[in-house]
């Protein structure tokens, strides 16, 4: 299968909801009550998906001509990292992150951060992000992670 990275088109908003959906409710759902996933899933309507491309700089993952995977740039804090669960553990989310770091760099950027999920935040810190400290709204749990773009990119 050939896999590529482009930036994110307004018109891709409805197929990056469905990989962020079905991320949510097969992969988060491990570390996540029911109650966090439906709010979550709220947060990430079509329409919101579509705002969060016109304001971030979003990329998505193809695997032919099916969107698998999404990541943004918020500033220097990475956002929605989401891989559909099919293509999981196959390197996609690698991918993406070498891309948003490539965007960084390019953009000036030292220090990304990212607020990762428990779900996340094993790949993050196989990327060599660092946790600094934890918040929690209602009752998800978030680990806000660093890492220094002098350290060694995500993907070789």
């Amino acid at each position: 299968m050939h896999w590529r990275i482009r930036v994110a088109r307004p018109d891709d908003a409805a197929e990056v909801h469905q990989v962020i959906v079905a991320a949510l409710r097969e992969t988060n759902a491990r570390d996540y009550a029911a109650s966090v996933i439906a709010r979550l899933e709220e947060s990430f309507s079509p329409a919101e998906v579509r705002s969060m491309i016109d304001t971030r700089k979003s990329f998505v993952a193809l695997a032919g001509s099916r969107i698998v995977g999404t990541a943004a740039l918020d500033g220097s804090v990475v956002r929605t990292v989401f891989v559909a669960p099919d293509v999981q553990g196959r390197g996609m989310g690698r991918l993406l992150m070498a891309e948003v770091e490539k965007a960084s760099r390019e953009a000036g950027i030292e220090i990304l951060t990212v607020p990762a999920s428990l779900t996340g935040e094993p790949f993050y810190a196989k990327l060599g992000f660092k946790a600094v400290r934890e918040t929690c709204y209602e009752d998800a749990r978030t680990i806000i992670m660093e890492r220094a773009l002098g350290e060694e990119p995500a993907a070789r």
